[in-house]
């Protein structure tokens, strides 16, 4: 174990001779930002981001081979909107033969599949549903 030996006059020098300058400095650039502008730009990111797939829906759609054009996608987004706009916590969203159940606070379609394969047309655990 090296013992600091008494050639040295005060702190900085310690920090100058052991530390990197340059990670003291980056961290020094972080703290020009507050928090608020940082929590305000993360939360802007969040807000306008797109919808989600979970990985049991993007498992869904590929096992049954469907592929959603750019329109389809955008409808989808609008009816999430829409359910989010009316209070909906778990919504199913139609698009066209498309059924998806959407997880409307977190932005995630939680699972996906062709109106035809549900044998009764049952859906359960939604608290509302939007037919784009």
């Amino acid at each position: 174990m090296n013992k600091i030996s008494n050639q040295f006059s005060s702190i900085e020098q310690v920090t100058d001779q052991y530390l990197k300058k340059d990670s003291r400095n980056s961290i020094n650039n972080y703290s020009d930002i507050s928090f608020e502008e940082i929590l305000k730009q993360k939360q802007s990111v969040n807000e306008s981001s797109t919808l989600k797939f979970s990985k049991h829906a993007s498992q869904r759609l590929q096992s049954r081979n469907i592929e959603l054009s750019n329109e389809q996608k955008e409808r989808l987004e609008t009816g999430a909107e829409k359910a989010e706009a009316k209070g909906m916590r778990e919504s199913l969203v139609i698009v066209d033969s498309y059924s998806f159940i959407v997880n409307v606070p977190s932005k995630t379609v939680v699972t996906a599949m062709e109106q035809s394969e549900s044998e009764e047309n049952i859906y359960t655990n939604i608290d509302g549903a939007v037919i784009i």
